[in-house]
C-alpha cells in the first residue's frame, strides 16, 4: 500500500501541467526567445525528495514489521515454555496422587488380610471351645448346656476386648488416610483456584497537576462541585493538596465519578451542563464494562450460551465488594476451587462450575428478599436448569439437595476465609444507605436521593412539577424524621431537599 501511495505521489509531480488553451490576441507575435519555456528543475528535485522518502517510509515499516514478527515469536516461546512448566507440575501432581492411591489401596490389602485372620482366628477358638466342652462334660458333673453357657461366656469375656481393639485400630487408620486425602484435596483445590486479592474500600482518589485546578473544580459559589455530587451521588473531598478523594459505598457511582472527574479535568472546561454531559456519557461507558465483565467472567468460567442480561448481571460483580473482597475475583475463585474438588470426588464438573458461577447471583439483582431466593427466582426467569437453580437455592442451608451443591459451599468457604481475602466488614454500613435512600425515594414527588457522609447527609432531589417550595420543608422533615426512627446512624442527619427549575431556548 505505501509503494502504490508514494508511486501515485511520484507520477503526480511528474505529470506536466496542463496547456492553456489560446487566447487570440491583436498584439503583436511575441519573439522566439520569448516563446522558450524555461527549465524546471523544482519539479524533479521535488520528486526524487518524495520517492527518496516513500523509500525510506518502506524500509522503516518492514524493519519495524520484522520487530513485531520478532516480538510475537519471543512471546509465543515463552508462553510455550510456560505452558511446558504448568504441564510438568501437573504431571507431577498427579503422579503423587497415583502413588498416595496406591498406597491406601495397598493398606487396604493389608486390611483385608487381616481381617481374613481374624476369621481364621475365631475358627480357631471355635474348635477348641468344642474341645473343651467334651472334656468338661467327660471330667465334671454338668451337662451339655451347663458347660456351653459357662465357656461361651468365658470366652467372650476373652474376645470382646480384642475384637474392640482392633476394629478400633482399622478405624482410626482409615480416618488417618482419609483426612489425609481430603486435605490433599483442598490443598490442590486451593493452588489452582487462588488468586491475588486486593481489599477495596469505599475511596477513590484523583490526583491533580495543580492547585489551581481544585478552584475549577469547585467553581463560581460552589456550583461546579454541587452539580457533580448532585449527578454522581458521591462526596467529593478537596481538603488533601494534590488529591480529590471520591467516597461512596456504591461503587459503580464511586467509578462513574472518578472517570468523570478525570475527563472533566483534561478537557479543562468544567461547568455544571458540561458536568451533566460527561456524567450520562461515563454512565453508558461503565454498562458496556459492565457487560464486558461479565463477558470474562462467564469465559473465564467455561460457561457458554448465557443470555445478555444474564450476563450483565455476573458483569456487576466487577464493582461490588463484599467485606472488602471483590465479587468478580471471589466467583472466579470459587469457580477454580469447586470444579478441582469435583474432579477429585466423580462430581458433575458442568454442574458444579454453573452453580458456582452464579452461587452470588441474588446479591445484584434489586429485589427484596433472602439472597439464595432471590438468586433462584432470577435463574429461573432465564430458564436455567433445575439442578443449578436448587444449587443456588440451598447455598446457605444446613441440607444440600446434591453433592456439587455442597462442594460449591465449601469452596465458597474456602475463598472467603482464607487469610488476606476480606477485611474489616462494611456489609452493615452498605445495608444502612441503601435503608435511607430508600426510605427517601418512598416519598411522593422525590425523583432521586444520594446518602452520603456516612448516612448523616442526605440530599434529595424532586420533581419540580410536582412539589412546590413549601412542600419541599415538609418532605426533607417527614425523611428525617423516619430515618431517625427506622435507621441507627451515628450522629445527627441531616436532610437537604433540592427543587431545580430550568428554562433553556435555541435560535
Amino acid at each position: 500500500m505505501a509503494d502504490s501511495l508514494f508511486s501515485s505521489l511520484f507520477k503526480s509531480f511528474l505529470k506536466p501541467p496542463k496547456k492553456k488553451a489560446p487566447v487570440e490576441e491583436k498584439a503583436a507575435a511575441p519573439k522566439k526567445e520569448e516563446l522558450k519555456e524555461p527549465p524546471r528543475p523544482r519539479q524533479t528535485e521535488v520528486a526524487i525528495d518524495a520517492q527518496t522518502r516513500a523509500r525510506e517510509i518502506i524500509l522503516e515499516a518492514k524493519d519495524e514489521a520484522i520487530q513485531i514478527r520478532r516480538q510475537a515469536e519471543e512471546e509465543a516461546r515463552q508462553a510455550r515454555t510456560t505452558a511446558l512448566q504448568i504441564e510438568a507440575k501437573l504431571a507431577q501432581s498427579q503422579e503423587q496422587i497415583d502413588q498416595k492411591l496406591a498406597n491406601l489401596e495397598q493398606r487396604e490389602k493389608i486390611l483385608k488380610e487381616k481381617e481374613v485372620q481374624i476369621v481364621q482366628e475365631l475358627d480357631g477358638l471355635k474348635e477348641k471351645r468344642t474341645n473343651l466342652v467334651t472334656q468338661l462334660e467327660k471330667t465334671a458333673a454338668l451337662t451339655k448346656e451347663e458347660a456351653r453357657k459357662m465357656i461361651l461366656t468365658q470366652i467372650e469375656e476373652e474376645l470382646k476386648s480384642e475384637i474392640a481393639k482392633r476394629i478400633k485400630e482399622a478405624e482410626e487408620e482409615t480416618q488417618r488416610e482419609a483426612d489425609k486425602k481430603a486435605q490433599q484435596i483442598i490443598i490442590q483445590a486451593m493452588q489452582r483456584g487462588a488468586t491475588d486479592y486486593v481489599a477495596e474500600y469505599t475511596v477513590s482518589t484523583v490526583k491533580l497537576s495543580d492547585e489551581e485546578m481544585k478552584g475549577r473544580i469547585i467553581g463560581k459559589e460552589g456550583r461546579n462541585i454541587r452539580a457533580l455530587e448532585l449527578a454522581t451521588g458521591v462526596d467529593i473531598d478537596l481538603e488533601e493538596e494534590g488529591i480529590v478523594r471520591l467516597s461512596s459505598f456504591d461503587p459503580i457511582r464511586r467509578e462513574v465519578a472518578k472517570r468523570t472527574l478525570e475527563r472533566l479535568i483534561a478537557d479543562g472546561r468544567i461547568q455544571p451542563t458540561r458536568i451533566e454531559e460527561f456524567v450520562e456519557r461515563e454512565k453508558r461507558q461503565i454498562e458496556k464494562a459492565i457487560f464486558e465483565a461479565g463477558e470474562q467472567l462467564a469465559y473465564e468460567s467455561k460457561v457458554q450460551g448465557l443470555p445478555p442480561a444474564l450476563v450483565s448481571l455476573l458483569g456487576k460483580f466487577k464493582f461490588r465488594t463484599s467485606f472488602g473482597q471483590n465479587q468478580w475475583l471471589h466467583t472466579l475463585e470459587v469457580v477454580r476451587i469447586a470444579v478441582a474438588i469435583a474432579q477429585n470426588l466423580g462430581a458433575n464438573i458442568d454442574l458444579t462450575r454453573r452453580i458456582a458461577l452464579f452461587h452470588d447471583i441474588g446479591k445484584v439483582v434489586d429485589e427484596e428478599g433472602p439472597q439464595e431466593e432471590v438468586g433462584a427466582n432470577t435463574l429461573r426467569k432465564f430458564n436455567l436448569s433445575e439442578n443449578v437453580i436448587l444449587g443456588v437455592a440451598t447455598q446457605h442451608q444446613d441440607e444440600f439437595q446434591s453433592l456439587e451443591s455442597a462442594i460449591v459451599f465449601i469452596a465458597d468457604a474456602i475463598s472467603a476465609a482464607r487469610p488476606g481475602a476480606r477485611h474489616e466488614p462494611h456489609e452493615e454500613y452498605v445495608k444502612r444507605i441503601s435503608e435511607i435512600e430508600k426510605i427517601a425515594q418512598a416519598h411522593s414527588g422525590v425523583e432521586k436521593a444520594y446518602a452520603l457522609e456516612a448516612g448523616r447527609e442526605v440530599r434529595v432531589l424532586v420533581v419540580p412539577e410536582k412539589v412546590s417550595d413549601d412542600e419541599m420543608v415538609k418532605i426533607a422533615h417527614d425523611i428525617a424524621q423516619e430515618v431517625r426512627e427506622k435507621v441507627t446512624v451515628p450522629g445527627q442527619v441531616k436532610v437537604t431537599t433540592i427543587r431545580e427549575v430550568r428554562a433553556s431556548a435555541a435560535s
